[in-house]
């Protein structure tokens, strides 16, 4: 697996709040997925208040 810095923003109570996170995943699309329900588990968001800008392999 491989490491993968994930850069974006989510709808917080006092407007969108900027996230960067490292996430070990196989692939981009899978990192992603890890960040949405990172997001959602954590934090009760739903996908649509999380937007993923950049996905970055390191």
């Amino acid at each position: 697996m491989s490491e993968f810095t994930v850069r974006g923003k989510f709808q917080a109570r006092d407007g969108w709040q900027e996230f960067e996170t490292s996430v070990d995943a196989t692939n981009e699309d899978v990192a992603e997925e890890h960040t949405y329900a990172n997001f959602g588990g954590r934090h009760g968001l739903k996908r649509t208040q999380v937007e993923v800008e950049e996905v970055e392999a390191q």
